[in-house]
């Protein structure tokens, strides 16, 4: 979808209105354009074949180009072909109801061809834009064959534009938007952007009961995990240095565009449109929770619940939905395992799950947040325990209602660490041991929510202590889980930072925020959005394309128009 959040637009306009030129401005971002030309030309009229020609020549070299003058229904297989990051031009309809209505493709059901072109063009996974004559301004045709033209240009024309996310209207080379693109319908209960003096509506709320059964899945080391798109990020990357950017680019936002285009699949993604944020609400008994209000915790997670609070003010505002889930408690480290191996399994199981809902559910990304006691510290002890991190250099400090800092309960919460390290010192150390021994049902849920998300090409960001410590133990059932997980901002906690190091995760903004609770991942990602997007409708610098219009034409780029327009 373009950075105008449309994927299909239809441009209409009379003779020699500039609807044709307006059309190749739509598409002058993409990287390549595959043009389709409808209409049959004529070797005995020159003047037609000198404003084909004139075409041509104003046509980047990029572009690849396909006509379909002698089989109508060729035109609706195109779309159907069509892949996401593809570009489609067609110039022109006009050309293509000619063909359709000629004597030598009848009979045939009109009707029908033209309701299975609007259809082909609603299922298109690329991004199209189609050009066609608007003859409803001029005279009733004189003539048979002249009205049944104009008849049949304006059914199509109309079912098109039904079809289509955006139409505009060009005349004497000025345009307008007759058609802008309809708000995007959200199922109920999810949170929406409100104006400011308003709350969204409450969150979705899912719970184990509302996701898809799935216990075959075995949660074990060397999970087969599929890759993003090893090319399609580094050609982001490198088409960075060629767009028309003023000063010298975008900095480390550019790292935001190489992961968007390689989890795409495509070297021209496009923002994040529908995220959903998985609030995970757990607790650690014990020591782990020393400092914390559980009273505070309940009154967040019930707010989130409730569609108020900070969390669900930028969630609307981004356009995001909320999903709060309540994870089983977990016991006091220092004293023994706080999970047993059966909940550990219930526990990814559910992540996966969740992961699979929200790709199923039509998401494009992943927020993981967390809100309860005691995720800190068991943060902190998988961090150790799998990098060999001191935990009083990596345990943020404990913080109090008013700003104040609590030494006392941060000594607790480090003494029940180093306890429970001590109590493993001689146990296995592998993904499942870590969450059944320290890490608890919170973690176990996040984890699972990575690897499922891994599984469905779906993108995560990253955010706090939760986020870090569950990708640390992802990683060791399947390695591929990093090569999916964004980290928006590390804020100034040094578990983030050197968790985020391990896993190979550099922040891409650093805004110093310590929000919690997904805050972070939230207040970033509309800079992310602005980054990816940008980068996506920019055209190459014209530097680069110096001497570009005077190149001849690659052999074989000949193509016959469907437009009367001129150069």
């Amino acid at each position: 979808m373009s950075v105008d959040r449309w994927n299909t637009a239809l441009v209409l306009g009379g003779i020699r209105s500039g609807k044709s030129a307006f059309a190749e401005e739509l598409v002058a971002d993409a990287a390549s354009v595959h043009y389709v030309a409808t209409a049959a030309g004529a070797e005995d009229d020159p003047e037609w074949m000198g404003r084909i020609e004139a075409h041509q020549r104003r046509r980047p070299q990029t572009w690849s180009t396909e006509e379909t003058a002698g089989d109508p229904a060729r035109l609706a297989q195109v779309l159907a072909e069509a892949k996401p990051d593809d570009t489609l031009l067609i110039d022109d309809l006009g050309g293509w109801v000619a063909t359709l209505l000629d004597p030598a493709n009848q009979p045939q059901d009109d009707v029908a061809m033209v309701a299975a072109l609007a259809d082909a063009l609603r299922a298109c996974a690329g991004r199209v834009v189609l050009v066609s004559p608007e003859v409803g301004l001029s005279l009733v045709p004189a003539t048979p064959v002249g009205r049944a033209f104009a008849d049949a240009l304006g059914t199509t024309n109309q079912a098109l534009a039904a079809a289509v996310d955006r139409v505009a209207l060009v005349v004497a080379g000025q345009h307008t938007w007759i058609k802008a693109v309809a708000p995007r319908s959200r199922p109920a209960g999810t949170i929406v952007a409100a104006p400011a003096v308003e709350e969204p509506a409450a969150p979705e709320l899912l719970v184990a009961s509302d996701l898809p059964a799935d216990s075959d899945i075995v949660f074990e080391p060397g999970m087969d995990l599929p890759m993003p798109d090893q090319d399609a990020g580094p050609d982001a990357h490198d088409r960075l240095a060629t767009l028309d950017l003023p000063g010298a680019g975008l900095g480390p936002l550019g790292e935001a565009i190489e992961f968007a285009a390689a989890t795409q699949q495509t070297v021209t993604p496009q923002p994040w449109s529908a995220v959903r944020v998985l609030l995970l609400a757990g607790s650690h008994a014990g020591g782990a929770g020393a400092g914390s209000d559980p009273a505070d915790a309940v009154r967040r997670i019930a707010e989130a619940e409730a569609g108020t609070g900070p969390l669900i003010r930028l969630a609307g505002q981004a356009g995001a939905d909320v999903a709060v889930i309540r994870a089983a408690g977990s016991g006091a480290m220092e004293d023994g395992p706080v999970l047993d191996a059966d909940a550990v399994q219930a526990a990814l199981r559910h992540g996966w799950q969740l992961a699979e809902a929200a790709r199923a559910d039509g998401k494009d990304a992943l927020v993981i947040a967390a809100c309860g006691t005691g995720v800190e510290a068991a943060a902190a002890a998988v961090l150790s325990a799998t990098t060999g991190a001191e935990p009083v250099a990596v345990l943020p400090r404990v913080l109090s209602p008013g700003g104040t800092i609590d030494d006392n309960a941060w000594m607790v919460r480090c003494a029940a660490v180093r306890d429970a390290l001590h109590r493993i010192r001689k146990e296995s150390r592998g993904a499942l041991d870590i969450l059944a021994q320290i890490g608890g049902a919170d973690v176990a849920v996040a984890a699972g929510a990575l690897l499922g998300a891994a599984a469905h090409r779906l993108p995560v960001l990253l955010d706090g202590p939760l986020g870090i410590a569950a990708g640390l133990v992802a990683r060791d059932l399947g390695s591929q889980i990093r090569h999916w997980c964004l980290l928006p901002d590390a804020g100034t906690s040094e578990l983030v930072k050197q968790g985020a190091d391990v896993l190979g995760l550099t922040p891409v903004t650093h805004l110093g925020l310590d929000l919690g609770e997904g805050l972070n991942a939230l207040t970033a990602l509309p800079v992310l959005r602005t980054a990816i997007g940008l980068a996506a409708s920019l055209p190459v610098h014209p530097a680069l394309l110096a001497g570009h219009d005077a190149a001849p034409e690659a052999e074989g780029s000949a193509s016959l128009e469907g437009d009367e327009e001129d150069a």
